[in-house]
């Protein structure tokens, strides 16, 4: 089982999944859902384009948890109100890039998440490690093989 990492182009999916699974940062375009260490690190195509949430749907099925990301120096907003509702799995919503934003903003992407249906929500810079170590207790307290420590590994799911 894994946890699914969705959000917009650019809001730090692949750098937060490098940092859960202790990996250094790489940025390289995620052009297809992929498997970095227990996270599956989805294109935000799939966030941006409506007609591809289908592909978050399948995505998650073997998914623990899904993380819905908001850039708070990015005020556009991909999710729907409610959205997490279409997971059978706890969603949680992560703040990326606090280390860039300020307060007002970091507070308005919490509200946006907390629309979407995100709870708990985590304020994290994945760069400086700020609020990692709250985002990890939390993903180990779901007690579940997909929560264990990363296990290094990169591969394609498409």
């Amino acid at each position: 089982m894994y946890i699914m990492v969705a959000g917009s182009i650019a809001c730090g999916k692949t750098t937060l999944c490098q940092r859960l699974a202790a990996l250094p940062r790489v940025y390289v375009k995620t052009q297809t859902a992929e498997i970095i260490g227990r996270t599956i690190d989805t294109p935000g195509e799939y966030m941006e384009n409506r007609t591809l949430w289908n592909r978050l749907a399948v995505s998650a099925v073997d998914s623990a948890l899904v993380l819905f990301l908001q850039d708070p120096v990015n005020r556009n907003f991909r999710f729907s109100p409610g959205q997490a509702a279409m997971f059978q799995v706890p969603v949680a919503g992560v703040i990326t890039k606090i280390d860039l934003a300020g307060e007002d903003d970091i507070r308005y992407a919490e509200e946006l998440l907390t629309l979407a249906g995100a709870s708990p929500v985590f304020a994290v810079s994945s760069v400086s490690g700020e609020g990692m170590d709250r985002l990890s207790r939390y993903i180990h307290s779901l007690d579940h093989p997909a929560c264990e420590s990363a296990m290094p590994s990169k591969r394609k799911l498409h």
